[in-house]
């Protein structure tokens, strides 16, 4: 018998993209799924909108915004699926990738979570995500694998990632479990990092599987590059160092975030003429140290 998957997404004033993903997912007809929508603090009721255009669905409202990770966390303690695929509202799936995410976490027992193939949704849909490099110890940069590239076969070799991606991730139950939920302190950005952390530190791998794809309508939310995401991203970069790294890697990490980082990112930012975006990052640094012991986030 196949396992029951649950699919989670996170809808924030984006019903219709959500309604486009939720028809992609109709083409799996043989596999038992569960559609599992939050409606993350929109303006209007967007839960009833979709329940009234896809009534198979269930749709769970939140009248305020949880953030990425807690609107993932109250789909998450609501799904009954062996496996849960998170994905974003602003993706479209293909066929077969529920089956074949799901027979890879089968077929590998000490996998955690798998990520398909991901690629942009505009022409000429190059790839976006074929896994990640580490970040390294001190800056926690990185680079996603085959970003940007054409999807000509390079890309078609199943193997590991230190990361899953968070447009797109299938997670066995029992690795979320072990690792805990989805780190809400973070509300925006980082969180998938953090969470992938979790669950390798669990005694779980996770896989990147080529042979499906999920379609991704990049950045249509919070825009290419807005103050929302600097602060974020600024904010976060902060907060995964204090969490996941020790000792001299720990504070070297924040001293080059704080010390070199960030000037880099004020300047440039304002020599384009984008005070917002200087304005966000400084913003982003001041709340991290202003978070609590308790790394409750502090939202700007």
């Amino acid at each position: 018998m196949k396992p029951m998957i649950s699919v989670v997404t996170v809808n924030y004033n984006g019903w219709e993209l959500t309604s486009a993903l939720i028809r992609s997912l109709e083409c799996h007809v043989h596999t038992p799924l569960e559609v599992i929508v939050v409606d993350n603090g929109s303006r209007m009721d967007e839960a009833a909108l979709l329940c009234a255009r896809h009534p198979h669905i269930r749709a769970i409202r939140s009248h305020r915004n949880l953030g990425f990770a807690g609107g993932n966390n109250l789909g998450i303690a609501a799904a009954s699926g062996q496996y849960l695929l998170l994905l974003n509202n602003d993706t479209e799936v293909e066929q077969d990738t529920l089956h074949l995410l799901a027979e890879r976490l089968d077929r590998e027992p000490e996998l955690g979570a798998v990520c398909p193939k991901i690629r942009f949704f505009d022409p000429p849909r190059s790839v976006q995500f074929a896994g990640y490099t580490p970040l390294t110890p001190v800056t926690l940069r990185n680079a996603l694998i085959g970003f940007g590239e054409p999807d000509d076969g390079r890309w078609d070799t199943p193997c590991e990632t230190p990361y899953a991606h968070g447009a797109a991730m299938m997670v066995r139950r029992e690795a979320i479990l072990k690792a805990g939920a989805m780190p809400e302190m973070y509300f925006l950005y980082y969180e998938e990092l953090d969470w992938s952390q979790r669950i390798t530190d669990a005694g779980y791998r996770i896989g990147y599987e080529p042979r499906c794809t999920v379609f991704h309508k990049e950045s249509r939310t919070t825009g290419p590059a807005s103050p929302l995401k600097t602060y974020y991203l600024t904010r976060n970069r902060l907060l995964f160092a204090r969490r996941n790294r020790r000792g001299a890697a720990r504070r070297l990490s924040v001293l080059y975030q704080t010390a070199v980082a960030l000037p880099k990112s004020v300047v440039l930012n304002l020599l384009h003429g984008r005070s917002d975006l200087a304005g966000a990052a400084l913003r982003g640094a001041r709340d991290y140290f202003r978070l609590e012991a308790d790394d409750k986030p502090h939202r700007p």
